[in-house]
This record gives structure tokens, sequence and C-alpha cells, in this order.
């Protein structure tokens, strides 16, 4: 790598966070985890340990090897988003945005703070194809695309869960807020692209100039403000790329869709609609991002199911199996990203090294 290129990774490199704030993610990290492994432990009890077991030995080996499939085919639809976001002259082959695209959700899925490399991990795991500029503003871009598509995705199944199933009052306030919110940040996200307004920067500097959080933003403003050029500028040479873009994270939520109506299918007593496994899906989106903090989502997402199983009156044991399945997947493709981590001689700091530096 020459020293032009060197310097260029060095200025987009993410910003570091401070040893408290490092502490005190940690402690939340901890904190979720633990009350994770309760909700975990607490469904198995109330539900049965053996007639989860039963669901599981139900749904079985052939049905696990479908769900595993589908689930490649999720990772190489936003592979293959992420590959029509990298900019010309530059080019992503396909089998290496896949690989990327698996140890990005590996660490994301295994690591309390997770969250925090997934994406600089993809940018790093290809940086042998693509410089490390290149490789993080598409996936910041790639990223946008994928939070826009799925935040129409989380609105279309609030709405459905909301006027589909008869609620108490305090869980109709709160869909209907968290639909309200999550379309206003929609428009909002919508209209910086297209008025290519640098508010994320802007507002950087603002705090900064009054005296917060200086450590992060002393170089962090900068990072914010190319990153908004570097989304702008592709929103500018490359307009043609947004639908098949879009296209490719609809199919990724879609596929996620199938999945739940496959499990329910097979565990089943009587056929799951089409509804019943999109409400399922988009609750376990929401869960994903809002407690991306827990390992391997353990205990929360068994809660979400089961709260959608039992107001589509699927019953209890379905949406704790369904989940724990799920998981099963979850830990398989978390495997062959750690395969893939080794055999590329890398290690977790690598990709830790890069998050700070």
């Amino acid at each position: 790598m020459d020293h032009e290129q060197k310097a260029e990774n060095k200025a987009i490199a993410v910003p570091k966070f401070s040893e408290k704030h490092t502490t005190r993610l940690k402690v939340i990290a901890a904190v979720f985890t633990v009350v994770g492994i309760g909700l975990f432990a607490y469904f198995i009890y109330s539900v049965g340990f053996y007639d989860i077991l039963s669901y599981i030995e139900k749904f079985g080996t052939v049905g696990f090897a479908v769900i595993l499939g589908a689930y490649l085919v999720r990772i190489a639809a936003r592979a293959w988003a992420w590959k029509l976001s990298v900019f010309e002259p530059y080019n992503l082959r396909i089998k290496d945005a896949v690989e990327a695209v698996i140890i990005g959700e590996a660490l994301s899925s295994m690591i309390p703070l997770g969250i925090l490399v997934s994406g600089t991990s993809k940018a790093v795991a290809v940086r042998k194809q693509v410089p490390l500029v290149v490789g993080l503003s598409s996936v910041a871009t790639e990223n946008l695309f994928y939070s826009i598509v799925t935040s129409i995705f989380l609105i279309l199944g609030a709405y459905t869960f909301l006027r589909s199933f008869t609620l108490e009052e305090g869980w109709v306030f709160t869909i209907d807020a968290l639909i309200v919110v999550i379309f206003v940040v929609l428009l909002f996200i919508i209209t910086l692209i297209v008025r290519q307004w640098h508010f994320a920067s802007e507002t950087c500097e603002w705090i900064y100039q009054k005296g917060w959080l200086t450590g992060i933003l002393e170089h962090g403003r900068m990072q914010v403000r190319l990153f908004e050029n570097f989304i702008y500028g592709f929103y500018r040479e490359y307009p043609k790329r947004f639908l098949p873009i879009c296209l490719l994270e609809i199919a990724y939520h879609l596929i996620g869709v199938f999945e739940a109506w496959f499990i329910l299918e097979r565990i089943s007593a009587v056929m799951p609609s089409i509804v019943s496994a999109f409400l399922l899906e988009s609750v376990s989106r929401l869960i994903t991002i809002v407690f991306k903090l827990v390992p391997f989502l353990i205990g929360v997402d068994e809660a979400g199911s089961r709260f959608v199983a039992e107001t589509i009156a699927a019953g209890a044991g379905i949406g704790v199996s369904l989940a724990i399945i799920r998981k099963g997947r979850i830990i398989f493709w978390t495997a062959v990203g750690l395969v893939l981590i080794i055999g590329r001689g890398l290690s977790l700091s690598h990709f830790f090294e890069h998050h700070e530096h």
C-alpha cells in the first residue's frame, strides 16, 4: 500500500471511542446479556424443555438445511447491494462481498460490542480487493439503503399488527408512536439525500464548538463530513443503481418472511398465513435493531416471537421454538464467519484495531 492510500485510509478511519464510553457500553451490554440469559431460561422453563425439543425435532435436519440456504441467499442479496454501492473504477467481486458480509454478521452476532465493528470488519475483510476508504464508504452507502428499506418494512409490519389484532390500549399507543417516529426519521433521511444537506457534520461541528464530546469529534466531525460527501456523490453519479439496490434490500426482507413461514409450516399444526410470517419477521427485525448489544439476541428474540405468536394465536411454544431454530441458524453462520476470519489470517483484534485507529 503506497503512502497516499495509507493517508487516505487513515483519513476515513472510524473515530475512536474514549475508554469511558467503551466501558459504559460494555456495562450496558453485560447487563443486557445477563437479562437475556435470564429471559431465555425463563421461556424454556415456562414453555417446557421437552415441548420445545419436540418442535425442533419436528422441524428436522432437512428443514434446518433449507433455512441455512435461505439465509445464504439473504447474505448474497446484501452483498450484491454492497457491490453496486462501490464507486468506479473499483469493483468488488460478489464472492469477496459475500464472505465479508458473513464475517461482519458473525462479529455483530457473537460480540456484545460487535455492532461497533461489524461495518468496519466488512471493509477490512476486502481491503486486498479495494482500498479501505472505498470499502468503508460503500458499506456506509449500502447501510443507508438498507436502513430506508428496513424502515418501510417496520412501518408496514407495525401497521399490519395494529390493524389486524385487538391489543391493549398501551400497546396501541406504543405501536402508533413507533410508526410515527420511524416515518419521521425515514422522511428526514430521504430529504437529506435529495437536498444534500450536511446536517450530520454540521451538527457534529456545533457540538464540538460547544466543547462537548471533543475527544470523539476532534477528528470525527471531519469523517462524518467525508461520509456525507461520499453518499451524496453516489446519489449524483449513480442514480440508476438506486432501484436495483432497493430491490435487493427488499429481497433480503422477503426471504426472511419466507424463512419464518417455512418454520411455522413445519412445526405448526395448521397452515400459517403469510401475514403471520410477515409479523414475526418484522418484530424479529425490530428486536435485532434495538437489542444488537445482546449476543445472539438471546432471550429477547424469544420474548418478541412469543408475544407475536400468542397474539396471532399460534401459541407460546411455537413462538419460542421458532426463535430458537433461527438462533441455531445464526450460530451456524457465525461459525462459518469465524472459519473465514481464521482462513484469512486475521484475528478479532484486527477489526478492533482498524475501528480505533
